[in-house]
């Protein structure tokens, strides 16, 4: 199985990043492709952009990612209660791409974190709800609230009930996958 992972975020020290690459060792059996949303920059949306260029190489490299894969994680960052700007402009140019969805039909482990108590649950809410309209099945979500105080990079989830919780969630969508095949 072939799996992209990333974080909704550009931020050099994306605590969604973190989560993400650390949620991604526990499928290494696997192939795993980290992607940085830095790599994938480009000008904000706007129809005009796209009428007098089209769309941009990073846009197509990205959308060509999600294409082949057989599973994303996708960490979102919340910025006020929404997507980060980084991550609404990719979303908004790759729905635009002709002949294409955004996630391509591909399922989707959903994730996010954040300092405060809430996880990034707004956006995950906003997410989950939205992405089915961008071709994206999302199987499982998860919430991984006060990151600086149940994560830690050498270790991972410190807190034993977010721990269990992501845990059992990964073994449910294994089996759905596997089922799927």
């Amino acid at each position: 199985m072939k799996i992209v992972a990333f974080a909704g975020s550009n931020s050099s020290r994306s605590i969604n990043k973190k989560l993400v690459t650390w949620v991604s060792s526990l499928f290494s059996e696997h192939e795993v492709e980290i992607l940085d949303l830095n790599d994938y920059e480009v000008d904000l949306y706007s129809i005009d952009r796209e009428e007098q260029n089209g769309f941009p190489e990073r846009v197509m490299a990205f959308s060509d990612k999600l294409a082949d894969c057989d599973l994303i994680l996708l960490s979102l960052a919340e910025h006020n209660g929404a997507y980060t700007v980084a991550f609404k402009n990719l979303l908004d140019w790759c729905s635009r791409i002709p002949n294409r969805t955004v996630f391509h039909d591909n399922p989707i482990f959903l994730m996010g974190t954040s300092p405060g108590k809430r996880g990034a649950s707004t956006v995950l809410g906003i997410s989950e709800q939205r992405f089915q309209w961008n071709g994206g099945k999302v199987y499982e979500t998860f919430s991984l609230p006060n990151f600086y105080d149940t994560f830690e990079e050498s270790v991972g989830i410190m807190d034993a009930e977010k721990k269990s919780e992501l845990q059992e969630k990964v073994a449910a969508l294994r089996i759905r996958l596997k089922n799927e095949k």
